[in-house]
């Protein structure tokens, strides 16, 4: 790109920078321009990808992938008309003439420049710190430099205990390092909470097997006796470590502010003022590379809000949108601790008071601050349990008034714990810190139309970074459509006024076992292809019968009705199930066989089985007899159902694997197979942190450890993948088993209808935490019932295939003629890659779609 591409009387933006407010500033400035003739934009990234999201940098992993953290690419900054250049670093700002220039010589004009370089990790000067094992945490290119340097490493020492030098230690746990943590001061995370926050916060880390060294300054760093390095500290003692990972803090990256003159604090940075623009008005700098106020804000909350400001002073110089300052409280989840920090988390302002609440038991501390007169809360420090951080954040930033007793509002005993809702927040309330949505934007969005969470969601991106905000998000929405009389109903359908939770409750308690006596007990009409199914699942959930009974099969649809999936050409799949993926020669061969006898379509599937395709109706009841008679049961590959439980070849085989993951998958299969749920479920277990199972796309992903099992929960593929959350380390195969039993019943009481277990989570009230509590901490005493339940449908297992082949009525419907065994076959097949496929619709063969018995007309 030269610096004349664009008509002369176009604006030219030119923004130095693609992390996250970088991304940020583009995404508002396109958003906002009349058009790309008025205002051109050019993107100038120093690393070779488009912007990615650094707040999860760590669940690079855990499994997520350099796309699954994009966020954006190539064809999203087409589409809005902007120019970017990838490996572009800039080293050069001619201010006079407006011109940047790359390290590789290319020169863009502006009119406009955005600085958004961001920040840098700093390295402390430690003798011996320059080795090739010695690395930063910063960037994905970092991330695959430290994954490297694990797979020929034993030991981990991250220096630094701040926030990111957590989250790189549970970085090197992950990739199954011991795992050390050196910091310089008497606590952790001492910027965000007080001491007794730290002592907390150290003996939980410690309970999750890493081992804290505070109060440490390390001297040299030189060669080890046992490990590739020893770290020596300046009290003599000496830890021995094979990967040092420095996590000591950042510094802001203003190298182009130092070297081409634009005022800079005394300790670094770029400063700015109100509109972001620096000492030359035509060069603005937003991020952790600006400093305002004296003050570096190291959040990417704050970021935003400077993007923001600074792209409408870009196009109108308008000085209403004004960035001063912004508050950094946080709540985050550190190695699976809650930890929260808001305000004055050290109580220095002058006259300040505290409360403070602590259960070493349970591994809980809370502190509140409030100003001296205990009217105004000032801050707060949680660690264990952030249940108050969203009502305490609000008291906070919009100056509420406290209750008579501030201690109540974190005492877990207190009677009336007086939190605040929605109705109690002012508009100017902040809901959504990362993207700064207040309670006014919610509601402007709601008069333009918006009637629900997702529509709020997608016009204000509220709870998209993060998503720390959901449950109050969905409280403001759902407070403010009920106060314009908007009922915000969840019924299943017209003809019942109940969700499918209620339903399936009704079902439970009254013992209800059809379509019939629900309908006539608690609904209307004579049902739909909504609620009939809905039914016919939560019936098969709670009772678990046969689903080709008389009083069922009206509630089927067509895969359930002829137990196969339906292609698209009419004809049938049939998918035996292989539990594990382990089977014998003597069943491969039947399936070979049966195959071949019946012209179907061979292909072994992602879920470690083997699809048969092209089956006619009428040969279901054959095909199935000949699997059955060999040992091979249902897949329940037609049901909204458990399908399959993928698997590695664990410890048996490969030299990696720490457990035998494959008689864990086969356990599992068996346990859950054919249980019926609100939607298909899916599981996998891999041997160990290699993840060859790919367990982490799954609704329930099991992972070895040297200690036990890791569980993950709520992952799918899809229209709209998601990776699974961590829910559980280091698990025996009770408790493993025992977590499972209880999530899967919760998750199949309390899903809507066609709800994955992704979606579910998403709309949990509270999310994984809360799923926790319920689980693991019986919040809700349902433990026991959740367990009991899981029990009764699994001890009524049947294969519905060998129940229908040995049930003359059932075999009735695979006939293709009510009163006659001739069969139609018009179906026809041609050979694909050396096997029999059905024909496709290009080459005009005529296909048959088959769904229901017809009646023969006989000649004589």
């Amino acid at each position: 790109m030269s610096a004349n591409t664009h008509p002369a009387d176009t604006q030219k933006v030119v923004v130095v920078g693609n992390g996250m407010v970088g991304h940020h500033f583009v995404e508002q400035l396109a958003n906002l321009r009349q058009s790309p003739e008025a205002v051109s934009i050019t993107v100038l990234s120093a690393e070779d990808r488009l912007a990615y999201d650094r707040v999860h940098l760590s669940e690079y992993f855990s499994g997520k992938t350099a796309q699954d953290l994009a966020l954006t690419d190539e064809a999203t900054y087409d589409s809005w008309q902007v120019s970017f250049k990838t490996n572009a670093k800039v080293t050069h700002i001619d201010k006079s003439a407006k011109i940047v220039t790359t390290e590789s010589g290319e020169s863009f004009a502006y009119d406009k420049l955005i600085l958004a370089t961001g920040s840098y990790p700093f390295v402390p000067p430690i003798p011996g710190g320059d080795q090739s094992h010695c690395l930063v945490y910063r960037t994905i290119d970092d991330l695959e430099s430290i994954k490297e340097s694990a797979s020929c490493s034993q030991v981990g020492v991250v220096i630094g205990g701040g926030l990111l030098g957590l989250e790189a230690a549970n970085a090197l746990k992950e990739l199954g390092l011991t795992t050390h943590v050196v910091e310089f001061a008497p606590q952790l995370m001492a910027v965000q909470v007080d001491a007794g926050g730290g002592r907390l916060l150290k003996d939980k880390i410690e309970e999750l097997g890493v081992t804290v060294h505070t109060s440490k300054a390390t001297t040299v760093i030189e060669a080890g006796e046992t490990c590739r390095y020893r770290l020596v500290f300046s009290d003599g003692e000496s830890l021995e470590t094979d990967l040092v990972l420095f996590s000591a803090g950042i510094r802001p990256y203003d190298n182009l502010g130092r070297e081409f003159d634009l005022t800079l604090g005394e300790r670094g940075g770029i400063v700015i003022n109100d509109q972001c623009q620096t000492s030359d008005s035509d060069i603005y700098a937003i991020g952790e590379c600006a400093l305002y106020n004296n003050m570096i804000y190291g959040l990417v909350a704050p970021g935003y809000t400077m993007a923001k400001v600074a792209a409408k002073h870009v196009l109108d110089t308008s000085t209403e949108d004004a960035f001063t300052g912004a508050d950094m409280s946080t709540k985050l989840k550190l190695m699976g601790v809650d930890v929260g920090s808001i305000g004055d988390a050290h109580g220095r302002t002058e006259g300040a008071l505290s409360y403070t609440y602590e259960n070493q038991p349970e591994g809980v501390y809370k502190k509140i601050v409030v100003s001296a007169d205990k009217k105004l809360l000032l801050g707060a420090v949680l660690v264990g349990d952030c249940t108050e951080y969203d009502s305490l954040l609000q008291y906070m930033l919009n100056g509420i008034e406290l209750p008579e007793a501030p201690e109540a509002l974190i005492l877990p005993m207190a009677a009336d714990k007086p939190m605040l809702g929605a109705d109690a927040l002012p508009d100017t309330a902040t809901i959504c810190s990362c993207l700064n949505v207040t309670k006014g934007d919610i509601i402007e969005t709601i008069d333009g139309g918006a009637c629900s969470v997702a529509d709020v969601k997608s016009c204000t991106k509220a709870s998209t970074g993060c998503g720390g905000c959901a449950a109050l998000l969905k409280d403001v929405v759902d407070k403010e459509l009920e106060s314009r009389g908007v009922e915000v109903k969840k019924d299943i359908c017209e003809h019942f006024a109940y969700s499918r939770r209620e339903l399936y409750d009704i079902v439970r308690v009254e013992k209800i076992t059809s379509f019939e006596q629900l309908i006539e007990k608690h609904g209307k009409g004579l049902g739909c292809e909504i609620c009939k199914p809905a039914a016919g699942s939560i019936l098969a959930s709670v009772w678990n019968e046969y689903i080709l009974d008389k009083s069922n099969i009206p509630l089927q649809d067509t895969n359930d009705t002829f137990l196969a999936n339906m292609q698209k050409d009419g004809t049938y799949s049939v998918v035996p199930r292989i539990p594990g993926g382990e089977i014998t020669p003597e069943k491969l061969i039947v399936i070979g066989e049966v195959a071949k006898k019946y012209n179907l379509y061979t292909k072994i599937t992602g879920g470690q089985r083997i699809d048969l395709f092209g089956a006619r109706v009428e040969q279901l009841p054959d095909i199935w007899k000949e699997l059955v008679d060999a040992g091979l049961e249902t897949g329940h590959a037609y049901g909204k159902s458990v399908r399959t439980v993928k698997s590695c070849v664990g410890s048996t085989w490969c030299r990696y694997g720490v457990q035998d993951s494959v008689g864990m998958a086969i356990d599992i299969e068996n346990r859950y197979k054919g249980i019926r749920a609100p939607h298909k479920v899916k599981f996998a277990v891999s041997g160990c942190t290699r993840e060859c199972a790919e367990a982490q796309s799954k609704d329930f992903g099991v992972i070895a450890t040297d200690k036990g099992w890791n569980l993950y929960v709520c992952g799918n593929g899809g229209m709209k993948p998601r990776h699974a959350d961590l829910f559980a380390t280091d698990l025996d195969d009770e408790t493993l088993i025992k977590y499972i039993d209880r999530i899967f019943g919760f998750y199949i009481q309390t899903a809507d209808r066609l709800q994955r277990t992704s979606v579910w989570m998403e709309n949990l009230e509270g999310g994984l935490d809360y799923l926790r509590q319920v689980v693991i901490d019986d919040h809700l005493g349902i433990c026991d019932e959740l367990e009991k339940q899981m029990a009764a449908i699994i001890g009524k297992y049947q294969c519905e295939w060998t129940t229908t082949i040995n049930d003359p009525e059932a075999l009735k419907r695979f006939r293709q003629f009510v009163n006659s065994d001739s069969t139609d076959s018009n179906i026809q097949f041609v050979t694909e890659r050396e096997q029999i496929r059905p024909a496709r619709d290009e080459e005009k063969i005529s296909i048959v779609n088959i769904v229901e018995p017809k009646v023969a007309v006989l000649e004589d």
